[in-house]
């Protein structure tokens, strides 16, 4: 089917849509959830601020010595945390159009099982161990930092991965051989009386010196056995070295294909309905569910 001529193309059948955005609701929404204007970036801070104080209160609370001295600060500081981040999940919950569709996405579930350790132990103290789940809310960084600027490089090293699969594939391929036939023979060699006791412990020993790690757990005592892991210790170095040299080429023949074409600009803008982020300034329309977009604000 041809378009006519004058007419312009229909935006995406938007989805369900939800408790509409306005008031007090969009502006609470706009600090919570995009951390491109002055007060979203200070509460992305602030709260990571929060996260790491918290999991740094059950760090310390875990030394004996401290929670003898300090364990009821601790447990005062605890439930503050708790508290502030019961109040921030409702807020989360009170601003977006579908409260169930956040209380079931990944940031939501990670919301709440940063809450729940706190409340189960009253009734189980064993669950006070799963608070440093919190940690997990540090996935929020990449948008107050700004990374996802960087997303159009994530994007040309994941190709540059996929393009280079099949000779990173052949690559492995020869070193396995190579550690299999040299710890086969390094168990003929020294045997059991070395150490040697069976050939995937001799395997292991050849990948830990192939990869440079040497434990030393297990060590060649004869001299045949020491030249065989010279021998192995330099084709280390070069094993280390290929996987990045064929990604590296890759990256260089990507790099010269897109020259001249600028980079997409990517924000923090997020949909209200389908929680994706990531869309341009200028969107409308959500790119993955079709749903309006409110308006995006910028400051610096």
């Amino acid at each position: 089917m041809y378009q006519k001529r004058g007419t312009q193309a229909a935006p995406p059948r938007p989805v369900a849509a939800g408790r509409p955005l306005q008031g007090w609701r969009q502006r609470l929404y706009t600090i919570i959830f995009e951390s491109d204007t002055r007060a979203g970036r200070w509460f992305d801070q602030g709260l990571i601020v929060a996260i790491l104080l918290s999991v740094a209160v059950v760090m310390a609370d875990s030394v004996p010595a401290l929670h003898q001295r300090l364990g009821g600060v601790f447990t005062l500081a605890e439930w503050g945390f708790t508290l502030l981040f019961t109040l921030e999940y409702l807020l989360r919950l009170a601003c977006v159009p579908h409260p169930w569709r956040y209380a079931t996405s990944f940031f939501g579930i990670v919301d709440l099982l940063a809450l729940l350790p706190t409340y189960l132990a009253l009734l189980l103290p064993e669950a006070h161990v799963l608070i440093d789940v919190r940690v997990l809310r540090l996935l929020r960084v990449f948008r107050v930092f700004k990374l996802t600027a960087y997303m159009t490089e994530y994007r040309g090293l994941a190709l540059a991965l996929h393009a280079s699969r099949r000779k990173i594939t052949v690559f492995i391929t020869g070193v396995l051989m190579v550690v299999l036939v040299l710890g086969t023979l390094m168990y003929v060699v020294e045997g059991p009386a070395h150490g040697f006791t069976t050939i995937p412990t001799s395997v292991y020993w050849a990948i830990t010196t192939m990869t440079t790690v040497g434990f030393g757990d297990i060590t060649p005592k004869t001299d045949l056995g020491r030249f065989i892991s010279s021998v192995m210790m330099l084709l280390g170095w070069g094993t280390l070295a290929v996987p990045t040299g064929i990604v590296t080429a890759e990256m260089a023949a990507q790099r010269q294909a897109s020259l001249g074409i600028a980079p997409t600009p990517v924000t923090t803008r997020t949909c209200p309905e389908c929680l994706s982020e990531g869309h341009l300034p200028e969107a409308r329309f959500c790119m993955h569910c079709g749903a309006p977009l409110p308006p995006w604000t910028h400051d610096v």
